[in-house]
């Protein structure tokens, strides 16, 4: 080990031994200069240790075993260099949790000590004194270890037979009663005072009341004094009133009349105004556009005339040419329809028969265009077969063939000419 300073937190000390010194060097918090070898340096814990001090079923002076715990605080006295030397004389090399065991059972003999020498009642009552005592025995006794207590308090009393609590029930009771007690005491008090109360507050009610008709009755008397003279010069006064209302109303009325008068006239001269007004505005918007629509109608109904007569002398002019526009043209109509059936009977004259034949060969489709017409028309068609002859489509044209076959018959009854024997000869 070199030579040098060592230093230790303010919860600790230093204890030098060795050379040197005669006796130990104590330095709490601090530092000092060591030579190894010859010197040694220890250390000492200067830290707060609180102690949880259980005293379980301890028999009171009364016998009665109750269990109490206390928390203590308790240290090594550091600034105090006597009880620092006791201190590392009883504890040095020591851990702890060594010193902790030490003052905790010295602490808790203590305390099942004070226990015993004091009633339940005493404990459970003066916390205070129980704890000052322990406080004060165990704080004499570790002095003399270097350990000062810091602080102790009575933390909890319990006890196994139930005998806290029927303390406590019948102090509950005491007080209950006594509460009981004094409700009803300051009830009856109460009610004595209210009672006195109320009779000073009718008194001074009944005596007020009579003061106050008395008040009543020199205030009404004075009152109706007061309103004589009141209603009299009131009455002066509304009559006073009353005339002049009535030289007022009657100037108003005066000054309204005449005011009626210069409106009446003013009203006539409006009128008058107003019907100039109107007669000038009648002849402005109705007599003279009247004349001008009067004039107007009897030009167009001139004009009407004029065209009409025009017109009809231009239809009869229109329906003489058109007339003779017509018989010309029926002339010419005529010459040539009678042209046209002279060149017919000339042709019909040499090719006869040939010419009929064309004729019905030009006929025929149209004939069998107007028989397929009406099937063509037709939804639906039934058909009945005996079951000898053709059905279906092949049956309707063969009806259809029918009907155009019999075209030659009808053509030779009205016209006597013989088609079919026609066409043979040629």
């Amino acid at each position: 080990m070199s030579c040098g300073f060592v230093t230790c937190g303010p919860n600790e000390a230093l204890v030098v031994s060795g050379c040197c010194y005669g006796k130990p060097l104590l330095v709490p918090g601090g530092r000092v200069f060591v030579w190894p070898i010859v010197q040694q340096v220890q250390k000492i814990s200067l830290n707060t240790m609180t102690l949880q001090v259980e005293s379980p079923t301890v028999y009171t002076c009364q016998g009665v075993p109750i269990s109490v715990t206390g928390i203590a605080q308790v240290k090594i006295q550091g600034q105090n260099e006597e009880m620092l030397s006791t201190a590392c004389e009883q504890f040095l090399g020591k851990s702890e949790e060594e010193i902790h065991n030490i003052a905790l059972v010295t602490l808790e003999g203590h305390q099942r000590a004070i226990m015993g020498s004091m009633t339940v009642e005493e404990i459970y009552k003066d916390r205070k004194k129980f704890s000052k005592e322990v406080f004060e025995v165990a704080s004499s006794d570790l002095v003399n270890m270097g350990i000062t207590v810091v602080s102790y308090t009575l933390k909890d009393i319990r006890d196994e037979e139930g005998y806290l609590k029927a303390l406590g029930m019948a102090r509950t009771a005491e007080v209950k009663r006594d509460a009981r007690i004094g409700e009803a005491e300051a009830r009856r008090d109460a009610q004595i005072r209210e009672a006195i109360a109320e009779e000073q507050r009718m008194a001074a009610r009944f005596l007020n009341d009579t003061e106050i008709a008395k008040a009543q009755r020199d205030f009404e008397l004075k009152k109706a004094a007061y309103d004589v003279e009141v209603q009299t010069k009131k009455a002066e006064a509304e009559m006073a009133y009353e005339l002049q209302a009535a030289k007022t109303k009657q100037r108003i009325m005066e000054e309204h009349m005449e005011v009626k008068v210069v409106e009446r006239s003013q009203e006539i001269a409006v009128q008058e105004q107003e019907m100039l007004r109107r007669e000038r505005e009648l002849d402005a918007t109705v007599r003279r556009p009247a004349d001008a629509e009067k004039y107007r109608l009897e030009k167009i109904a001139e004009a009407n005339k004029l065209r009409m007569v025009l017109e009809a002398e231009a239809e009869a002019e229109a329906i003489k040419i058109r007339g003779d526009a017509e018989a010309h043209a029926i002339g010419e109509k005529a010459k040539a329809e009678a042209a046209q059936m002279a060149k017919k009977a000339a042709a019909w004259n040499e090719y006869k028969s040939a010419a009929m034949i064309d004729m019905m060969l030009e006929t025929l489709p149209k004939v069998a265009a107007e028989v397929a017409a009406p099937l063509s028309q037709a939804k639906k068609i039934t058909m009945v077969s005996s079951g000898d002859g053709s059905i279906g489509a092949e049956k309707l044209t063969e009806e259809v063939l029918h009907i155009v076959t019999k075209v030659p018959e009808l053509v030779k009854t009205l016209t006597g000419v013989d088609v079919i024997k026609s066409v043979h000869a040629a």
